[in-house]
């Protein structure tokens, strides 16, 4: 039997419905193709991509007058991101990644631009798209971009120079758009930093072999080089400098959604290890009813619930259009630490067969790395949530909390 988190959300027809449609969705398309996946190594499940974006799981969070699914609001993307992980955190992350290419067009775009670049993501082939942001040099400390912007050109040849190399770009290699970071002028640091939509096909843009990764294979990650891209200034996102505050409103979000994610990956390994340990007989009885091993049970228990209700709490202020950044660095943390504890303890309690390939607790606990690290490290997260508390309105001193 499955673990069930017992929420006390109120959640909508509509709600239950894409939730349900996640759950099933996750149980028999996304689980049976998590270890080929995984063995696969470089390449992506286009096929499971695709077919998520038939039944609009690829596009429900884009808005509708853009043709997605118009379920813009956070708690719902979050319940869902933590259904379809549940399934598998590698291909869940991929199926909902034009969610991450999104944002700084929502924060940033004109109404033009939105149209434009948002609605092929809502047809039955949407184009997969990728965010480019972290440098050789630079990953967490995203104000010290050093890809260059340079503005030249007058009149209806004005445009934007591009060259720089970014470094762990998620679907590159198969990417047809990029929101590239870049900076119009190092020295101004954060206010320099601008975004910009480039096309896959642009002359100068290339794109490096796959890397091969520990795990989140699912998910195909590239070096990107710009070398005397043009890019029109109708391309550009906002104005100069207005980069940084559209990149950290996304990151705000896509926080809230790894922590999701982890939720759902918590979840996951709880209910493998569970089952395990009902059927796995020593000393005459189940493994579950060896105190150590129910111990651990117990634990697993407590931190999938509380990656869970941290991910909720942040999604919940995030609709109500407060400032989030603590609270979803918060949820990140507790749920990406959770997860690796989660996955750990999975192969702890399936022994020697969790170790094996033979069972997907490895693949899992491989995957739940990456959440500790990409989109600022759990040390980022940490310096985070610490400089707000020096705020008159940090985490704990808000009345309404």
């Amino acid at each position: 039997m499955p673990f069930e988190i017992r929420d006390v959300l109120e959640l909508s027809t509509e709600q239950r419905q894409i939730l349900q449609l996640s759950r099933e969705f996750a149980a028999k398309e996304i689980r049976p193709r998590a270890r080929e996946v995984d063995d696969a190594q470089t390449e992506s499940p286009l096929d499971l991509w695709a077919k998520a974006a038939e039944i609009g799981l690829a596009s429900f969070m884009i808005p509708a007058q853009y043709g997605g699914g118009g379920i813009t609001d956070m708690l719902t993307q979050v319940l869902v991101q933590e259904e379809l992980c549940h399934g598998d955190i590698a291909i869940g992350n991929l199926l909902t990644s034009s969610g991450f290419f999104a944002d700084p067009i929502l924060e940033l775009g004109t109404d033009e631009q939105k149209q434009r670049w948002l609605s092929p993501l809502c047809g039955d082939t949407p184009p997969l798209t990728a965010l480019a942001v972290t440098e050789p040099g630079h990953g967490s400390d995203a104000a010290g971009i050093r890809t260059r912007a340079v503005r030249t050109g007058t009149g209806a040849d004005e445009h934007y120079v591009l060259n720089g190399q970014k470094a762990w770009i998620s679907n590159a290699p198969y990417a047809q758009r990029f929101v590239v970071f870049a900076t119009v002028d190092p020295s101004l640091g954060a206010k320099g930093v601008t975004a910009f939509v480039v096309e896959r096909d642009t002359p100068g843009l290339t794109v490096g072999k796959p890397m091969r990764k520990m795990g989140q294979r699912a998910i195909v990650n590239a070096e990107v080089f710009l070398e005397d891209v043009r890019v029109p200034v109708a391309d550009r996102l906002g104005d100069e400098g207005q980069g940084f505050f559209g990149l950290m409103r996304t990151f705000d979000a896509s926080r809230i959604l790894i922590a999701a994610s982890c939720a759902g990956l918590c979840r996951a390994a709880l209910d493998y290890a569970t089952d395990y340990a009902r059927d796995r007989v020593q000393f005459g009885v189940p493994i579950i009813k060896h105190q150590a091993v129910a111990f651990r049970l117990a634990d697993m228990a407590v931190r999938t619930d509380a990656a869970h209700l941290f991910a909720v709490r942040a999604a919940r202020l995030f609709d109500r259009g407060e400032r989030v950044t603590a609270e979803a660095a918060m949820a990140k943390l507790v749920g990406s630490e959770n997860a690796m504890a989660n996955t750990w303890s999975a192969v702890q309690t399936l022994g020697g067969w969790g170790y094996s390939q033979e069972y997907l607790v490895e693949k899992w606990m491989r995957d739940a790395k990456l959440e500790e690290i990409e989109e600022g490290t759990s040390d980022i997260q940490r310096l985070v949530v610490s400089r707000s508390l020096a705020k008159a309105d940090g985490p704990g001193q808000r009345a309404d909390r």
